[in-house]
């Protein structure tokens, strides 16, 4: 089974790298561009039919790995 973790910076966090690539954007033009946030996104493929057990072990996977809980939330798709 494949999945995909999504981790985001929480909206109160300040995303740096996120306002250089708006900067970078609008001097290149695309003057609509008024924010961007950068995130992350990570594939794993494991070896599992069970779609509950591997949910179960991505989120302990995510939060203890993969995202940094203080400043950061996460998001789990499985794929068959």
């Amino acid at each position: 089974m494949k999945a995909k973790v999504f981790v985001s910076l929480k909206p109160d966090v300040l995303d740096p790298q996120g306002k250089v690539v708006m900067q970078t954007l609008n001097n290149l033009g695309y003057n609509s561009v008024r924010q961007v946030r950068v995130s992350k996104m990570i594939e794993i493929e494991l070896d599992t039919a069970d779609r509950e057990a591997a949910r179960v072990e991505l989120e302990r996977a995510a939060d203890k790995v993969l995202a940094n809980p203080n400043t950061e939330t996460f998001r789990i798709e499985l794929e068959d």
